[in-house]
């Protein structure tokens, strides 16, 4: 199967920095399927821009591929050019300063999400069979969610992140963005080197209480039919659980702990990466972008032992939770895909970020795979809803997203 039929070209799309086409290395799963390189993403002979023309000029041409790139062209895969990413990916709306906007072709006037956006864009597209991109606090999961195609961030540490921009490394991950599940889980096995189960049997599927309440009440109520969809078929495995009931009554942990806990780890690593760069370059950033490493910059990093130790006890408590075979379901995203130009830099307790960030952060602090389903949509405009499996069962997942996506709608 490849790319076909689609009503845009790339230059409409605004999806690539770069279009060129590198021919697979050899054969395997991948035959005749074109894919996409998100731009934090090296390839060998190209300079990576980070999505960030001052970044470009800064760094020389990549040796190598990164090792997920040949991966992919040693399985069959096709690569066609290098797609548009957020500003050193610190971003979830898919708005460059520099590069523009990839245009999200299920609601043209909204953001397709970012950072991975021109990823999502070129698949929702049809430019590409699938994609890659990176996914740090929800930069594939969103774009996917916004763009009504599906999603995956594997377990942290199971694909190969050489070759790969470091911008948070204990939660950065490579993910993929496919039309269809069967793409999706072609490209992921052969990532994760790993082969999808057949004959699957589910454990608990938990919907998580906290993430349904924090979402838009139209993003509950469009939900619910997919989440009675679960129930059909799986009856009384599936429930609703409180993270209170997984983090401990006692402690009174919700989805507001996990955003401060993610928040912290991750600026700080953030600048840790990145400052050199910033202080020595001063390059020029988008309004955006320069307020988010000012935030970075100034962080209290008095606070990353206690943040460190939350994490770690989240963990724990997570995997000690989640038996093999069970699930949690959640909203990917808070909301449908914002319009154009309707976000500003307010993080305030209740606006989009933390609570699309309080959403993302459950894998992230769990290190969990989880997979966005393009189910519903609200007058239109697409909104994901999200499975996510215990540590290393990313195989699983893959074919439970099989398995729900071959049922008739």
């Amino acid at each position: 199967m490849t790319a076909s039929n689609n009503r845009y070209t790339a230059k409409e799309s605004n999806a690539f920095v770069e279009v060129f086409n590198i021919e697979p290395k050899n054969t395997g799963p991948l035959n005749g399927l074109r894919f996409g390189v998100k731009d934090i993403i090296d390839i060998g002979g190209y300079k990576t821009s980070c999505g960030n023309p001052h970044w470009l000029d800064t760094h020389p041409v990549a040796v190598a591929n990164a090792v997920c790139v040949d991966q992919l062209l040693y399985a069959g895969g096709i690569c066609v050019g290098k797609t548009v990413t957020d500003e050193l990916a610190f971003s979830l709306e898919g708005d460059n300063f520099f590069y523009g906007t990839p245009l999200n072709p299920k609601a043209p006037e909204r953001v397709p999400g970012g950072s991975s956006s021109g990823s999502a864009s070129a698949v929702a597209c049809g430019l590409v069979d699938f994609a890659i991109g990176t996914d740090t606090g929800g930069s594939v999961r969103v774009p996917a969610s916004n763009c009504g195609i599906l999603g995956m961030r594997p377990s942290h540490g199971l694909i190969s992140v050489a070759g790969v921009n470091p911008f948070a490394p204990t939660f950065d991950t490579v993910g993929i963005l496919a039309r269809s599940s069967d793409v999706l889980a072609r490209a992921a096995s052969v990532l994760l080197a790993c082969d999808i189960p057949q004959g699957i049997k589910i454990g608990t599927v938990h919907l998580i209480k906290e993430a349904f309440a924090i979402s838009d009440k139209d993003v509950r109520e469009t939900l619910a039919v997919p989440t009675e969809s679960l129930v059909k078929r799986f009856g009384k495995k599936v429930k609703e659980t409180s993270l209170r009931e997984i983090y401990g009554d006692n402690e009174g942990k919700d989805l507001e702990a996990c955003y401060e806990t993610y928040c912290i780890i991750q600026w700080a690593e953030i600048w840790s990466c990145l400052g050199s760069w910033v202080e020595k370059i001063k390059p020029e950033f988008g309004p955006k972008t320069k307020r988010n490493f000012e935030l970075v910059k100034n962080l209290d990093r008095s606070k990353l032992g206690e943040a460190m130790h939350q994490r770690e006890s989240f963990f724990r408590r997570m995997r000690a939770f989640l038996r093999p075979n069970d699930m949690l379901c959640i909203p990917t995203a808070p909301s449908i895909a914002p319009l154009k130009g309707a976000l500003g830099n307010d993080r305030t307790e209740g606006s989009y970020y933390p609570r699309a960030l309080s959403l993302t952060s459950i894998a992230g602090i769990g290190r969990l795979p989880q997979v966005t389903l393009p189910l519903a949509d609200i007058q239109g405009v697409p909104i994901g809803i999200s499975l996510l499996a215990s540590r290393g069962q990313d195989a699983f997942l893959l074919g439970v997203t099989q398995m729900i996506a071959s049922e008739p709608k």
